[in-house]
């Protein structure tokens, strides 16, 4: 045992071992370099691209993300191959398991296969872009990302939520064309509801001249349910996307106060106490 320490060229080993270790940090950081070249000509390409085509901000998004993922895996096997020539061992092996890999995902990872599928038609078709507001998979929320295996949604609450394109069986896309606002207003049996639509529709031509965001409408519609204590009038608008719920809650105070100087009434709930006295 001794005499085969004696035998090992040290010096040769640990100069080995040096340039070895120069070339791998060599290949690090030019990884890293190409990587982040990479994203800005992606990006600047994208960018160029919007400009010249015309695009929608939320598709030059989801093509750029995809595009870099795409980037980043392939880069990622190249650094892979890399790393393992430097150490001495037979890339073209890497190579072939790449390709036996990919054979047994065919075959056996039907899930991973159906995730691809159904992203590419997602993609393909533009059912949905990134910044929609979509339900899908029964979650709601903004699109944050879309990948060939995953979608990536954020919900109103903030939850960042990781769906599978496999479990995207339908898509509602809230973002294609204009909004509607809904408001419903109650009022008393006591009070004439003709004046009441009369000041409510003055109200909302005020505001539809005032807000831009208001695209058509609003317009008071009529009763649209006799309650148990109070007549319902419903107004209907259509708004830019993602902005009807600011505008219900403007049409709600502006029309509430509007009711109110009016004296018409706003039912709310009210409780009676009868107190029987023995004779």
């Amino acid at each position: 045992m001794y005499q085969w320490f004696q035998n090992i060229n040290w010096t040769s080993l640990l100069e080995g071992a040096l340039i070895n270790t120069s070339q791998a940090l060599l290949a690090i950081f030019a990884f890293f370099i190409a990587k982040a070249i990479g994203n800005k000509l992606i990006s600047s390409s994208f960018s160029k691209m919007q400009k010249q085509k015309g695009m929608s901000m939320g598709r030059v998004k989801t093509l750029e993300k995809l595009t870099m993922n795409a980037f980043s895996y392939v880069l990622i096997f190249i650094f892979i191959t890399v790393i393992i020539s430097i150490f001495g061992l037979d890339a073209t092996g890497l190579i072939a398991g790449a390709g036996i890999i990919g054979l047994a995902i065919g075959f056996g990872a039907q899930g991973l296969v159906s995730d691809i599928v159904t992203g590419f038609f997602l993609l393909l078709e533009r059912q949905i872009d990134v910044e929609d507001y979509i339900t899908a998979a029964g979650i709601n929320g903004i699109v944050e990302e879309v990948g060939l295996r995953t979608t990536i949604i954020r919900g109103f609450d903030g939850t960042l939520h990781y769906i599978p394109n496999r479990n995207i069986s339908s898509v509602s896309n809230h973002s294609r064309g204009n909004m509607r606002a809904l408001v419903d207003m109650s009022i008393s049996y006591d009070d004439n509801i003709d004046k009441a639509v009369a000041i409510m529709q003055e109200v909302c031509d005020r505001i539809a001249s005032e807000d831009d965001r208001i695209k058509e409408g609003p317009n008071v519609v009529g009763v649209q349910s006799l309650g148990a204590s109070d007549v319902v009038i419903r107004v209907i608008a259509k708004t830019t996307n993602m902005e009807q719920w600011a505008v219900e809650r403007t049409l709600r105070k502006e029309l509430k106060e509007a009711l109110d100087a009016n004296d018409i009434e706003i039912p709310f709930p009210h409780q009676v106490y009868i107190e029987k006295k023995n004779a």
